[in-house]
């Protein structure tokens, strides 16, 4: 069986797991560039029975899983993946797979891109490797306001440093309760007065129909000209447009960003282009420790999926399918 491991940007798929641990007669090929047109995808992938996806890297839609009759075993790393059309993946008998992670990468890049970018880290670096020492005076977080939209697992998390910050932490998000914002030691406050008050608005929600856009030009105008934006959850959450126009206003004072509508950005986006941007590559979860436990998953859902007793299963329908692909 073929096996293609997808937008392995870093190059470190051959080395950070042991391949050996396979079945024999399998072939793995990494692939370290990243493509997004339909009909390039199904010319590199149409000879593949396995592909592993990392994260929401290349989606998988209905449209593109027809094209590939040979693919029997779609995996992705981590629980779950909201790219991969798991429906169709079962209407089509493939088995789609998740492995487990570690770490907390998303929760520390979170601080490290406030931090970065309220003491304007990044600018201080290149002036000095220039020879120019000291050019900006930075802002403290004791005594700032945090808004969180959202107080799930990395919610709570980074909720739990800004306490440890001194900082005046509060909370929404469409099902948040009183008692959930208490327990993480956040004050649950309307939708509009977490905009208003907070000096920081960090956003840590599942893309969904109700989330997709839920921060735009009325959000963004409500914000202190002084407030920061941070989005390292998902792009789409936030209205691009809504906010590049923002921050060219400078009616909010910058974002810092690790997720993106289209991924990877051009060079030329304006978001890689603004003074009051700090963005990075969607690095949160690229961890080490992340890619070990998602990598050996990998090889662990391929030795389960070929000895007929697939784990991780996140389309369980298909197991009882007539149409499920199977290994030969």
């Amino acid at each position: 069986m073929n096996i293609a491991i997808l937008d392995d940007y870093q190059g470190v798929s051959p080395q950070i797991a042991d391949w050996s641990q396979l079945p024999p007669n399998m072939e793995v090929q990494m692939f370290l560039d990243h493509l997004s047109d339909e009909d390039a995808l199904v010319e590199r992938l149409q000879d593949f029975q396995i592909i592993m996806g990392m994260r929401e890297r290349t989606a998988f839609p209905r449209s593109l899983l027809e094209r590939l009759p040979e693919l029997h075993l779609l995996i992705t790393t981590g629980g779950g993946n909201a790219s991969f059309d798991t429906k169709a993946a079962t209407e089509l008998g493939i088995v789609c797979c998740g492995t487990g992670g570690a770490g907390e990468g998303p929760t520390e890049l979170t601080w490290g891109l406030i931090i970065g970018m309220l003491r304007q880290i990044p600018q201080e670096v290149e002036a000095a490797k220039k020879g120019i020492w000291g050019t900006s005076v930075g802002l403290g977080l004791k005594g700032k306001t945090l808004g969180l939209l959202g107080l799930g697992h990395i919610g709570s998390l980074v909720a739990r440093v800004g306490n440890a910050f001194d900082m005046n932490v509060i909370a929404w998000s469409q099902n948040l309760t009183a008692q959930r914002a208490a327990e993480c030691q956040a004050t649950l406050v309307d939708k509009d007065t977490l905009f208003q008050e907070s000096d920081i608005v960090s956003i840590h929600l599942r893309l969904s129909d109700r989330t997709r856009g839920l921060v735009a030009a009325r959000e963004l105008d409500l914000m202190k000209e002084t407030a920061y934006l941070v989005n390292i959850s998902r792009g789409p959450i936030v209205a691009e447009a809504d906010l590049i126009d923002a921050l060219r206003r400078g009616s909010i004072a910058g974002a810092a960003l690790d997720t993106f509508d289209v991924e990877p950005l051009s060079s030329e986006h304006p978001l890689l282009q603004l003074p009051n941007v700090l963005a990075t590559p969607h690095i949160g979860y690229v961890t080490q420790e992340a890619y070990q436990a998602f990598y050996q998953g990998v090889i662990e859902d391929i030795r389960g999926y070929v000895a007929g007793e697939p784990i991780r299963v996140i389309n369980p329908d298909v197991l009882s399918s007539p149409r499920l692909r199977t290994p030969a």
